[in-house]
């Protein structure tokens, strides 16, 4: 199942950084089995939220030119509280390093202006087509199905 964890990309400084929010609701699907009368924010999902926001900013500053951007891995992940429905965490994102495909990024996600998560994660840039050419026209339609979305998320631009 896909979640998508970001509901509005606050700003984006191209090539720099990114804040992003996610309002937490009780109508979360995934709230229903983790901790049905103690309803939160599953860790592993706050992070994958400061995937997502990691990776609009990745296809933004590269102008959408990778259909895919995923997740490589996490370093020095620290947690700090429970994110319960009705609150808002803000994430933000900013580019450490490229390295060819690899992007690092120092990654936060602030919980009423504290610190509630933080992690260095390491993502990869690529194209379907590049180890299977025939893919070409799937890498377009990730592409410009991804524009859609940041169109959407991205209200200011």
């Amino acid at each position: 199942m896909y979640f998508s964890l970001i509901d509005r990309i606050e700003s984006i400084e191209v090539g720099k950084q990114i804040i992003a929010t996610k309002s937490l609701s009780l109508a979360e699907e995934y709230l229903r089995d983790h901790f049905p009368k103690f309803p939160v924010m599953p860790g592993v999902l706050m992070l994958e939220a400061l995937t997502q926001t990691s990776a609009w900013l990745i296809r933004v500053t590269d102008q959408f030119a990778h259909s895919l951007v995923v997740f490589k891995e996490a370093r020095a992940v620290k947690y700090a509280r429970f994110v319960q429905p009705g609150q808002i965490l803000r994430l933000a994102a900013t580019i450490t390093k490229i390295e060819n495909d690899l992007v690092t990024l120092k990654t936060e996600g602030t919980l009423e202006g504290q610190t509630n998560l933080k992690a260095q994660l390491i993502l990869r840039k690529y194209n379907l087509a590049d180890e299977s050419p025939e893919q070409n026209e799937v890498d377009k339609k990730i592409i410009e199905n991804m524009k859609q979305q940041f169109n959407l998320l991205y209200r200011n631009h």
